[in-house]
C-alpha cells in the first residue's frame, strides 16, 4: 500500500516524496488510516518497523489541515529517553518541511540553565507538537511553563521502556491534565501486563495493531554457554582473554547486577562503564558518548540501551542473563551485526534459564549452538533443547484512496468516546 492511497494531505506527501518514501511498511498502513479517523491506537511494534512516521504522519497531517487552536500544545509526544527524543524531533523536521505553522520543540533532562530556559520561552511562545521525556515535561508543568487541557494528540513512544525506567507514575500525572476527548496513541515492543494495565488506563476503545516480531538478522553469529551463575564471569574472563574487547554491550536484567559485573570486570583491568537508570540523563549521555568514541570499550548495560540507539559498529553482545521473553532478545543481539557488518551474541543460561530459552530457540525456528565450557570450569547444567544436542554441537488497515488535489479530506463521524463498531452483533 502507498502514502498516495491514504488521505494524508498534500504537503505531507510532497515531504514523502521528496524523502523517497512509497510504500508504507506493515505497521504504517495499518495505523495511519485509524489514526487519521480519530482512534486512539495500541500498537505493539519494535524499532526499526517505522512505527515512528505511523503516528507522525497522520497527526501532522491533521494539523496542517486545521481546526486546531493556534496558541495551544496541540500534540505531546512522550519519550523514554533524551536519545529517542533527538531521534523524533529529527524526523519531525523532514516530515514538516512543508508545514508552514506546525513546529516541534524537544523538552529533555540533563542539561545545564539555559537549556531549561530555551525550552521554557519556546513552550510560553507556543509549540503545536512537544516531545518530551516524562521527568522534564512535568518539571515545566510544574512552574507553569505549558498548559494541556488543550492538547489534541498525546503519543507514548516506546512505553515498555518508560515503565522500565520507573516513569509509570510520571505518564498517569500527565495523563490527569488532558481533556477526555484528547485521542491517544501508545507504542510498545512488548506486551507485559504492566503494559496492558497502563493502556487501560490511558486508552479508549483502542485500536490494536500488532506488528510480529522478525527474526535476527543471519549474519548475527548465536551461540550459548549453558553454565551455573558462579561460571559466567569465568567464561567473560576467557573470552576477553584474546584483548579483542572493542564495541561489546554486555546485557543484564537488573541494574543491580550491572553495577556488580561492572565492578568485577574493572577489576580484571577490562575498560568498561555501566548503563543503567540510577544514572542522570547527563551521566547517560557521557558514558554512551565515551562508547561510541571507543574510550570504552565494553558496555554492562540493562535494557535502557536495548532499543533506539544508534550504533552501527557493535561487534559483540553478550547476553548475561537470558531475556524474559523472544522480542527482548531479539532487540538485545540486534544491536550487533548492522549496516551490512557481522556481529556475534552470546548468551549465558543457567539452570533456571533453561525453559525460557528454549522457547527463544521455539521462536526462532532454530538450534542455537551450545558452546563447551573452557577448561576448568567442570561441568554446566544438562539441556535438552529441541534436539537435546550437546555443548559444542551446531547448530491490513482500512485506506481511502484519493487523488492529490486540495486539502481537508472529510474525516468519519465517529465522535470521542462511540466505539468502533457501532453494532456489536455485526
Amino acid at each position: 500500500m502507498t502514502f498516495e492511497e491514504t488521505y494524508l494531505n498534500d504537503n505531507i506527501l510532497d515531504a514523502l516524496y521528496d524523502m523517497h518514501f512509497e510504500e508504507m511498511t506493515p505497521v504504517q498502513e495499518k495505523c495511519i488510516p485509524e489514526i487519521l479517523d480519530g482512534y486512539d491506537v495500541l500498537g505493539v511494534a519494535q524499532t526499526g518497523t517505522g512505527k515512528t512516521a505511523a503516528y507522525l504522519l497522520p497527526i501532522l497531517s491533521m494539523l496542517d489541515d486545521g481546526g486546531f487552536p493556534e496558541d495551544a500544545i496541540n500534540c505531546v509526544i512522550m519519550s523514554p529517553t533524551r536519545e529517542l527524543a533527538q531521534q523524533i524531533d529529527q524526523a519531525m523536521q523532514g516530515f514538516a518541511y512543508y508545514l508552514k505553522d506546525v513546529s516541534s520543540i524537544a523538552v529533555y533532562g540533563g542539561n545545564d540553565g539555559a537549556r531549561f530556559d530555551q525550552e521554557m520561552k519556546g513552550l510560553r511562545d507556543g509549540a503545536p507538537v512537544v516531545i518530551a521525556t516524562p521527568g522534564r515535561l512535568l518539571s515545566h508543568l510544574k512552574v507553569g511553563n505549558l498548559d494541556l487541557s488543550r492538547t489534541s494528540f498525546f503519543v507514548l513512544d516506546e512505553a515498555d521502556r518508560m515503565l522500565d525506567m520507573g516513569f509509570s507514575e510520571d505518564i498517569l500525572q500527565i495523563n490527569k491534565l488532558l481533556p477526555q476527548d484528547c485521542q491517544k496513541v501508545m507504542f510498545s515492543a512488548t506486551m507485559p501486563g504492566k503494559i496492558r494495565e497502563l493502556a487501560v488506563s490511558l486508552l479508549h476503545d483502542p485500536v490494536e495493531v500488532k506488528i510480529a516480531v522478525s527474526r535476527p538478522a543471519e549474519k548475527i553469529q548465536q551461540s550459548a554457554y549453558v553454565c551455573y551463575d558462579p561460571q559466567k564471569l569465568k567464561i567473560i574472563q576467557h573470552m576477553f582473554r584474546g584483548g579483542d574487547l572493542k564495541r561489546v554491550i554486555i546485557f543484564c536484567g537488573k541494574k543491580e547486577r550491572v553495577k556488580e559485573i561492572n565492578r568485577e570486570l574493572k577489576q580484571m583491568k577490562i575498560n568498561c562503564a555501566a548503563m543503567h537508570s540510577d544514572l542522570s540523563q547527563a551521566e547517560r549521555d557521557e558514558v554512551m558518548l565515551a562508547f561510541k568514541n571507543g574510550r570504552i570499550d565494553v558496555l554492562v548495560a540493562t535494557d535502557i540501551v536495548s532499543r533506539g540507539i544508534d550504533i552501527d559498529d557493535i561487534r559483540m553482545v553478550i547476553n548475561f542473563d537470558v531475556p524474559h521473553d523472544s522480542e527482548d532478545y531479539v532487540h538485545r543481539i540486534g544491536r550487533t551485526a548492522r549496516a551490512d557488518r557481522d556481529g556475534m551474541a552470546v548468551t549465558f543460561v543457567n539452570e533456571r534459564d533453561i525453559s525460557r530459552f528454549m522457547q527463544i530457540e521455539h521462536f526462532l525456528q532454530k538450534d542455537i549452538d551450545k558452546n563447551p565450557l573452557p577448561e576448568g570450569l567442570g561441568e554446566g547444567p544438562e539441556y535438552k533443547g529441541r534436539s537435546a544436542r550437546k555443548p559444542g554441537g551446531g547448530g491490513k488497515g482500512r485506506s481511502r484512496h484519493r487523488s492529490r488535489g486540495g486539502k481537508g479530506r472529510p474525516r468519519n463521524n465517529r465522535k470521542k468516546g462511540q466505539s468502533k463498531n457501532p453494532n456489536p452483533a455485526q
